[in-house]
């Protein structure tokens, strides 16, 4: 059995050409992340990373939300990753959905966020978490912890601002109010914004056109850049010439360069 094909708990899995879409499937708690997504979406993207058919990995929700945080049910009952007292809680913080962000910001391949309706809480610290984010008037987002009496125990507070700024990112996190449709793209936390009935088809578009760039370019790239707005300048050009290096030998650079000579599209390999 195909890796992707296997049954995955909360998430959907199928990969498309170089594009891996993963769907998160909890509709009925708005698609809220449970233990068992966390699992899931960990394991995939794991995998995903390390396989040279996949370019570009997009994430969407199932149903009309993209991802309602976490499930208020279950925090309610005290169940799932919100059993226990203060000390296991905070244990199971850092070895459930802490494992989302560290398993993201360790991802060499580019990954989009289809947001077609509510990221909120933890979902919208998802889609800051993804390198890019489409979306439709119907997109909103929402930075809500504080309305539930909590904090962003997922590393929001590390993605947000670095999407938004500093300033906005404080703005949201200490209101809890929803940015939605244009205003959401104005203030930066989609990077398109698209009619409502075009998105899966830009998505597409928006995915291919990165799939059909050089993949250990637009990897190295990606990681340069993550490195770039947390270092100093000379680890960024100790890195940039690493990298430089490495790309300037790879047999796509000289196809991109044959191509720009005979005026013709390059096809990259990956090597």
């Amino acid at each position: 059995m195909d890796f992707y094909s296997q049954k995955w708990t909360h998430l959907n899995v199928q990969r498309s050409g170089a594009i891996l879409w993963l769907t998160l499937n909890n509709p009925e708690q708005s698609n809220a992340i449970s233990l068992e997504m966390v699992d899931s979406l960990t394991q995939v993207l794991k995998h995903a990373d390390f396989d040279s058919a996949v370019r570009v990995i997009v994430i969407k929700g199932e149903g009309p939300s993209f991802c309602a945080g976490g499930d208020v049910k279950a925090m309610q009952n005290k169940t799932g990753m919100f059993a226990g007292e203060s000390n296991e809680l905070r244990m199971r913080y850092m070895h459930g959905i802490q494992q989302i962000p560290k398993c993201i910001e360790d991802l060499s391949k580019p990954l989009i966020a289809m947001v077609h309706g509510a990221a909120i809480g933890a979902g919208c610290d998802l889609a800051m978490m993804c390198d890019l984010r489409i979306g439709t008037a119907k997109s909103k987002f929402g930075e809500t912890f504080v309305k539930l009496g909590l904090v962003p125990g997922d590393g929001g507070t590390f993605f947000l601002q670095r999407v938004i700024g500093y300033a906005k990112a404080m703005q949201m996190s200490l209101t809890g109010d929803l940015i939605a449709g244009e205003e959401a793209h104005r203030w930066g936390l989609l990077n398109y914004f698209v009619k409502e009935e075009e998105l899966e088809a830009e998505t597409q578009k928006l995915a291919e056109k990165i799939a059909g760039n050089a993949p250990v370019a637009v990897q190295m790239t990606k990681k340069a850049m993550k490195t770039a707005y947390l270092s100093d300048l000379q680890t960024v050009l100790d890195l940039s010439a690493a990298y430089q290096g490495i790309t300037q030998r790879t047999q796509d650079h000289f196809a991109a360069l044959q191509a720009a000579k005979e005026k013709k599209t390059p096809y990259f390999e990956g090597r």
